[in-house]
């Protein structure tokens, strides 16, 4: 679908490796949403909502200008960190260590009591240094693991699941009828860690091929 140029705009940046701030109109209400994501796998580094057009403009000045992150939010304070940091040089495993941050703050952001159960997962997965040094992700609020960085993932290794506080759940693919259950994050980590498959890190840069990147 094409963008409607009356509710959809972007701003550029001095940044390489910044992708356009993408601002959205919303239809039924005076409000406004933004977007920052990083060039290289279009993942959002910033994001926020307001129905303060001026507070837009701060936040695209400050993006166009190359701002720092932690400076996009006192130039404009209704933006919000994803937790991911920047990695102009796309080292794979900064880059899984800047989403590991993502699901880490995303996780104290849910409400309880089922997001304390997911924080309590996420949190028991980054302790351990096996799964730590996979790049994770998520599938319908799964906890997923791949040796590869977006925007190529090679997925490895168990699916996590919090189900509630005290019912986590491992199973060794998504499509799995059998899951083992248990009554702690940890428990259920230790599991993962025993399926995953020899070898598993370190983690490497994932891209496109060439045909699909639509290089020469």
């Amino acid at each position: 679908m094409e963008s409607d140029p009356l509710l959809e705009a972007t701003a550029g940046g001095t940044l390489p490796h910044r992708g356009p701030l993408q601002v959205s109109a919303w239809r039924h209400k005076r409000r406004w949403s933004i977007s920052g994501t990083d060039s290289f796998a279009d993942m959002a580094l910033v994001d926020g909502t307001t129905d303060d057009l001026a507070e837009i403009a701060e936040a695209a000045r400050a993006w166009h200008a190359g701002a720092a992150l932690s400076d996009l939010c006192r130039a404009a304070p209704f933006m919000h960190l994803s937790g991911r940091f920047e990695v102009p040089d796309h080292d794979p495993a900064r880059l899984a260590e800047s989403e590991w941050q993502h699901l880490r703050t995303e996780a104290s952001e849910l409400e309880y009591p089922w997001g304390s159960a997911y924080q309590a997962l996420v949190e028991a997965a980054y302790a351990e240094p096996a799964l730590r040094g996979l790049y994770p992700f998520t599938s319908h609020w799964a906890l997923r693991f791949s040796v590869t960085t977006r925007p190529r993932l090679s997925v490895v290794g168990p699916v996590l699941v919090a189900q509630a506080v005290g019912r986590f759940t491992v199973a060794e693919t998504m499509a799995s009828k059998d899951a083992a259950r248990f009554t702690t994050a940890p428990e259920a980590v230790a599991v993962a860690v025993r399926l995953l498959p020899y070898g598993s890190a370190p983690v490497t840069l994932g891209r496109w091929p060439a045909s699909a990147a639509g290089e020469a």
